[in-house]
């Protein structure tokens, strides 16, 4: 397992995890942002108004309403990536992190905007009478280059194809492993269930919401969203207020080392500038989504005849999943100030690693070490070798890590015994796999039991954590439900509805046997799919960028045609 993580970070460092991945992603917002005069500020107010169906007309197309596409769209985004995904970037990038994900949504407002607007535009309507949109079909009807001589080079179909394939990836990468991952890891923690139980039940569950399809689907999510929101939204103020003379400082401290980096702090040992906005601006895209193109599937189905009216609505889709609710996550974390503690946890396989040498994170110097060895600017021997265990203690001259930070009070076990024994170590990695031993001891924490930990630091007590996995469940079951409809409106486009059917079966059991996957796999194997859906998408919009202002201006001119009364924002294209 630690072998296949380390391959798809690798992979990941090439693609996602890269520089210009990151500008294009963020240059695109900030293009379109200039191009189109900051629309996610001069429309904001419009856009609320489109969502409550102020504008809406009779015998408009479509199989739902904005409030429901809207709906299906933040249920394929509000998930782990406000829990989980948050806590993630915190663990691996401190507070700063938070800040890079807070510009990508801003940015990301504008880049939702331009994606559903061109994507419903050239939305399909199939022979049932049913909706099919997304980003292929704007792909294969407006990216072919045609020749002087008549010769047509499909390569807007082959853009198109490629996207639907990384939306099928992605639906599993993102839609369906991590969502499940977390939600039964969270359950575990809270309530004991077994993994591969709480994965059963939620699969069976899962398979009877999305055999609807889009109908379905759409009003199982309006009744989700608004209801999870609320239960997240109130426990997080509890766990803020409680600790509200955190709660200045934790603000400073995102916008304080934006630029430089997270120094080193408690048991968190630092992070360069590079690292901190590549990750916030990953975790960003992987909660909000925009860039990825994946919202643009569900925004095609709703009831309008007007593109931009669809794509003021997702405009909306960002501000709440990032700004609102992920923020609200990342001042819980900080102002609990859990995010640099070592806490008492099962060491999971893909975290952990031995140093040949011993280190101690009370002294600066081996601080600064530590901190280059983490960043992958400097790499400090790895231990090849034998573990010694005595009732249960290591007694080996090396330095253990787990999740970024050196082990505390380790234990470990085997058939619930403390073990006497020894553990093979090649190159750092544990194979514990291999002698069936379970470690538990002291570290830091990341993903949702980090943030099940914040929200039990407050008023709440132990009873916060409930708070974190029925949010947890919801959120991330809803996500689970939209991205099956991502997925199968790229296999309707590759192959045909027909075939559906068969991708809903393979959805269903993936979904299920991640319920018991190590976390730290899953959320390897997601990094990789977004950008397979993000590079094409990304690249069409840079290419469609006239055709994009000229539908907003188009639309305004309607708008003031059909609705003389209202009054258009200021400097209305």
């Amino acid at each position: 397992m630690q072998q296949v993580k380390e391959f798809l970070e690798t992979l990941h460092t090439y693609i996602g995890g890269s520089q210009w991945f990151v500008f294009l992603l963020l240059g695109t917002g900030l293009f379109f942002t200039i191009y189109l005069k900051f629309p996610q500020i001069r429309y904001f107010k419009h856009a609320i108004k489109v969502v409550k169906g102020k504008f809406e007309k009779k015998g408009d197309v479509g199989d739902a309403s904005h409030f429901q596409a809207l709906s299906t769209a933040l249920s394929g985004t509000i998930g782990t990536g406000n829990i989980a995904g948050v806590a993630l970037a915190v663990h691996l990038g401190g507070p700063a992190g938070l800040f890079w994900m807070l510009i990508t949504a801003i940015l990301g407002m504008t880049t939702k905007l331009v994606e559903i607007t061109i994507s419903h535009k050239y939305r399909d309507i199939l022979p049932n009478g049913s909706i099919s949109g997304g980003p292929m079909y704007y792909m294969k009807k407006r990216l072919n280059i045609k020749l002087k001589n008549g010769t047509i080079i499909k390569t807007g179909t082959m853009l198109g194809v490629f996207f639907a394939i990384g939306t099928i990836l992605s639906s599993f990468g993102t839609g369906s492993l991590p969502q499940i991952n977390s939600i039964s890891n969270s359950i575990f923690t809270t309530f004991g269930l077994k993994h591969i139980i709480t994965g059963a039940i939620l699969a069976v569950l899962l398979g009877l919401v999305i055999v609807g399809g889009i109908k379905r689907i759409a009003k199982v999510t309006s009744k989700l969203v608004p209801g999870m929101a609320i239960i997240y939204f109130v426990g997080a103020i509890l766990v803020i207020a409680t600790n509200y003379q955190n709660i200045i400082p934790s603000f400073i401290s995102i916008f304080q080392d934006s630029f430089s980096g997270t120094a080193i702090t408690g048991g968190f040992l630092g992070a360069s500038f590079a690292f901190v906005f590549n990750q916030g601006v990953n975790r960003g895209l992987f909660s909000n989504e925009a860039g990825q193109g994946s919202a643009s599937i569900a925004h095609a189905a709703a009831r309008t005849q007007e593109p931009v009216a669809e794509g003021m609505v997702a405009l909306l889709g960002p501000f709440i999943d990032t700004i609102i609710i992920c923020m609200l996550t990342g001042l819980v974390l900080l102002s609990s100030g859990v995010w640099k503690e070592k806490l008492q946890n099962r060491f999971q396989n893909a975290d952990m690693q031995v140093l040949a040498q011993v280190y101690d994170d009370g002294k600066d110097a081996d601080k600064q070490k530590l901190s280059l060895h983490l960043g992958k600017k400097e790499t400090l021997p790895l231990f090849t070798g034998q573990l010694n265990i005595v009732n249960g203690e290591m007694i080996s001259d090396v330095t253990f890590i787990h999740a970024r930070s050196i082990a505390e009070d380790m234990v470990f076990y085997k058939d619930e015994k403390k073990y006497s024994g020894s553990i093979p170590v090649v190159k750092g990695v544990v194979k514990t796999d291999e002698s069936g031993v379970i470690i538990e001891g002291k570290s830091l924490m990341h993903s949702a039991p980090l943030t099940t930990e914040a929200y039990k630091r407050s008023i709440l007590g132990d009873f916060g954590k409930y708070i974190v996995s029925i949010g947890l469940l919801l959120f991330a079951f809803s996500t689970a439900i939209a991205w099956s409809y991502y997925g199968d409106r790229a296999v309707t486009f590759l192959v045909g509805t027909k075939y559906v059917i068969y991708y809903r079966l393979i959805y269903v059991l993936a979904f299920f046997l991640a319920s018991f996957v190590d976390t730290t796999i899953v959320w390897a194997l997601s990094y990789i799919t977004i950008t397979l859906m993000t590079i094409p998408n990304l690249l069409g919009l840079w290419i469609l960028n006239r055709d994009i202002k000229s539908s907003v201006k188009q639309y305004w001119v309607n708008f003031k045609k059909d609705h003389p009364e209202e009054k258009a924002p200021n400097g209305a294209l």
